[in-house]
């Protein structure tokens, strides 16, 4: 029986995406508005693109803070894609609504100054980066198995500083070291979209099926 994973509705553009990448590595995968499926749900994925207070503010007007905020102290897998990602924390630089707070840090813009190497970096970071995981990452969670320095697809202005350096389980470099992933427990969450890199990409979505069921 395939894996039911509830997608929730951020009202963002690539939820579709996210539904079939899910459903193409086994996965039932159904995108929802509805706070209640997710107590049901044995997986859930947070997506997002774009900015986090559009995001935030789909997650609270359709009542899902809280849901969300106890299924991830549930045990449960929870997958969060990019602008998902950024909304776990406490708050951005980006707006003004406050994040869920699952993780104790804030997100914080690229500078207008960024340089590698002697050349500016375009603000967004957008394109294909490597990321190196953690060795926890590696062998416990939906990362195992990925090999080191794989290529992933990042589209983002805004990285996250977690408080806690432990919950980091990748890093990517763009002008430095940035957290391209974070996990705590059967939580995990990447900057980059799986969605949009390929087979390596899918291969993130058929562990989370795996954790799932």
């Amino acid at each position: 029986m395939a894996a039911r994973i509830a997608i929730i509705n951020t009202r963002a553009a690539n939820l579709h995406s996210v539904q079939k990448a899910l459903e193409k590595v086994g996965a039932s995968a159904e995108i929802t508005s509805d706070p209640a499926v997710i107590s049901n749900a044995a997986g859930v994925v947070l997506p997002g693109v774009g900015a986090s207070d559009a995001v935030m503010r789909a997650i609270n007007t359709q009542g899902f803070a809280e849901p969300i905020k106890q299924y991830a102290k549930s045990g449960r897998p929870l997958l969060c894609i990019c602008v998902g990602m950024q909304v776990l924390f406490e708050g951005s630089d980006e707006g003004e609504v406050p994040g869920l707070g699952i993780m104790k840090g804030r997100v914080k813009r690229f500078p207008s100054d960024l340089s590698e190497n002697g050349k500016r970096l375009k603000i967004p970071h957008m394109g294909w980066n490597s990321v190196n995981f953690t060795e926890q990452a590696y062998t416990d969670s939906v990362f195992a198995d990925i090999p080191q320095d794989s290529y992933f697809y990042f589209v983002h202005s805004y990285r996250c500083l977690p408080d806690d350096p432990s919950v980091v389980a990748g890093t990517t470099q763009y002008g430095g070291e940035v957290c391209a992933a974070v996990m705590q427990g059967e939580l995990a969450a990447t900057q980059f979209h799986p969605e949009k890199s390929g087979d390596i990409g899918l291969e993130i979505y058929k562990n989370f099926t795996r954790r799932v069921g």
